[in-house]
């Protein structure tokens, strides 16, 4: 899934120096676990001034005020390292406020269709892969969704300020269900899930890094969730 973003993959698995330290187990921790886009989200935490370190090391995740679970990247081989390394039940276990992207999103779900994955059961959804039918004109859609893409129906503070013609950016061949923890929705294809909320645990299919202000806005609301 997402191979436009390997180059990202590459960089996250190289180094996680490319930060701010958090100090005394404040701010926020990015979740690294062998999947991509690790560094963009850091970059764009930074441009809003936000303390912020990526890392897979428990006890810092555990402590910080905020974390952040991005990833691009295969569903099966992504919960395969997680659960190697213990991080799959540090995540389940998090009080404070959680903010998965794109395959973290997906991640955060009940199964997904990719690879047959059991995940980590957090939202009662399903994820599934875009189905190749045609429109009413004959036109098969192209997948993956990659592009920008409207959202709507807003029923998180995530999306606080935003206006409802709100575009983001995707890249994503496999979707989440609508479902009762849905905070937000896009169509392509079909409607789904573009965002999911239960009780700390935040959710997004597309890119705030990559959606310029209306991103960036995103981010600040989830900074600033007590």
């Amino acid at each position: 899934m997402d191979k436009e973003f390997n180059k990202e993959n590459k960089e996250s698995n190289e180094s996680n120096t490319l930060h701010t330290p958090l100090q005394g187990g404040r701010g926020v921790a990015i979740i690294k676990y062998n999947a991509g886009n690790v560094q963009s989200v850091l970059y764009a935490l930074q441009r809003i001034g936000a303390d912020a370190i990526v890392t897979d090391d428990i006890e810092q995740i555990k402590s910080a005020d905020k974390v952040i679970f991005p990833g691009v990247g295969h569903a099966s081989s992504a919960m395969e390292y997680l659960r190697e390394r213990g991080l799959d039940k540090a995540i389940v276990s998090l009080t404070q406020p959680v903010l998965g992207i794109c395959l973290g999103q997906q991640l955060l779900c009940k199964h997904s269709e990719e690879g047959d994955t059991k995940c980590l059961g957090i939202f009662d959804t399903e994820v599934k892969l875009f189905p190749s039918t045609s429109d009413e004109n004959g036109k098969v859609p192209k997948i993956p969704q990659m592009g920008w893409n409207n959202i709507y129906d807003f029923n998180s503070v995530l999306f606080n300020g935003l206006p409802k013609e709100s575009f983001v950016y995707f890249v994503h061949s496999y979707y989440a269900a609508l479902c009762k923890e849905t905070a937000v929705k896009t169509d392509y294809i079909l409607p789904y899930s573009s965002a999911l909320q239960k009780d700390n645990f935040y959710s997004v299919q597309f890119h705030p890094e990559k959606s310029g202000k209306i991103g960036e806005t995103i981010l600040k609301n989830f900074i600033s969730l007590k």
